[in-house]
C-alpha cells in the first residue's frame, strides 16, 4: 500500500514559514506522543535549524507512560527541552510557558539593555496536520481563537495570538512533506488521524493497525473491544491465510462496538 499526501496548499504553507522564521524567536514544534519520530517533519527540522526550539510531545494522555518520559529524555539529551502536554485537560501548558520565557530571557535581557524594553517573544508554532495545535494554543492562551477538529486539514490560514505580556504565538496550518521515507512510518500517521480518510483505503489501514496491536498491544486490545486473548489465539491459529486470520478479528471488533450487525438483526 503506497500512502502519500502533500496537496498544493502544503507547498505553499512550508513557503510561508520559511517566510515567517525571520519574524519568530523560537519555533514550538508540536509532535504527537504516540509517534514522536514519524510526526516529525523532517523538511521543518532543516527550515528552522539553528533557531531556538522546544518541544511540545501532545496527546500524551493518549500514549504510553513510560514511553512518554523515554521520548522526553531523549530530546532533552540532545539539547532540545521537551514538554508533555494534553491539550484537552491543558496538562503541561503552563510548564511550556516557563520554559519558553526561561529558555528566552538571556535574549530579553540583552534587548533591555539596548533600550528595547517590553518587547514581546514571538514563537510560531509547527506541527503536521491533526497533532494538537488549535487545541494546545486554545488552552495555552486560555480562549477559543484558533478552530479545532479531529481531523487533518482545520486551521487554513496562519494567525497571531497572545499568550501573556511577555508572549504571542503564530499559529500556522499543519503541514507534511512530499514523499514518505517508509510504509511504517506512512501507516503510524495513519493510524493516528494525519491523513485525510477521503484519500485512504481503510479497510487496508484497519488490518494493519489491527495487526500491530495483537502484535504490540495485545493485552489494551482485548481490554477496549472485550475479547479474550483465547479469541485471537483460535482465530490466528486457523489454518488459512493470516489476513483471513486477521480479518475476522477485525469483524468481531466490529461487532463488539456496534459496527456490525447480524443480518437475522438487520431484518
Amino acid at each position: 500500500m503506497n500512502i502519500n499526501w502533500y496537496p498544493g496548499h502544503m507547498k505553499k504553507t512550508k513557503k510561508q514559514i520559511e517566510e515567517d522564521l525571520k519574524i519568530v524567536d523560537i519555533i514550538i514544534e508540536l509532535l504527537d506522543s504516540r509517534i514522536p519520530i514519524a510526526s516529525q517533519n523532517p523538511d521543518i527540522a532543516k527550515i528552522t535549524k539553528g533557531k531556538k526550539k522546544i518541544i511540545v510531545l501532545n496527546k500524551c494522555d493518549l500514549a504510553d507512560e513510560k514511553q512518554n518520559q523515554l521520548w522526553q529524555q531523549y530530546f532533552e539529551n540532545n539539547g532540545i527541552p521537551a514538554v508533555l502536554t494534553d491539550s484537552n485537560s491543558g496538562k503541561g501548558t503552563e510548564q511550556c510557558i516557563r520554559k519558553i520565557e526561561n529558555i528566552m530571557s538571556k535574549d530579553l535581557q540583552e534587548q533591555a539593555q539596548k533600550g528595547r524594553i517590553g518587547r514581546k517573544i514571538r514563537a510560531m508554532v509547527l506541527g503536521i496536520p491533526n497533532v494538537g495545535k488549535s487545541s494546545f494554543i486554545n488552552r495555552i492562551s486560555k480562549r477559543t481563537t484558533a478552530g479545532v477538529g479531529n481531523k487533518p486539514g482545520v486551521t487554513k490560514q496562519k494567525q497571531w495570538i497572545r499568550i501573556n505580556d511577555k508572549i504571542e504565538l503564530l499559529d500556522t496550518p499543519g503541514v507534511l512533506w512530499p514523499k514518505f521515507e517508509s510504509q511504517e512510518l506512512a501507516l503510524n500517521l495513519a493510524f493516528t488521524g494525519t491523513i485525510k480518510e477521503e484519500i485512504l483505503p481503510k479497510i487496508d489501514v484497519a488490518y494493519y493497525l489491527t495487526k500491530f496491536l495483537i502484535e504490540n498491544y495485545q493485552e489494551k486490545l482485548c481490554e477496549r473491544y472485550k475479547i479474550t486473548k483465547e479469541f485471537i489465539k483460535q482465530k490466528l491459529s486457523q489454518p488459512q491465510p493470516e489476513n483471513e486470520n486477521i480479518y475476522e478479528i477485525m469483524l468481531e471488533i466490529g461487532k463488539k462496538r456496534g459496527c456490525i450487525i447480524s443480518r437475522w438483526k438487520h431484518r
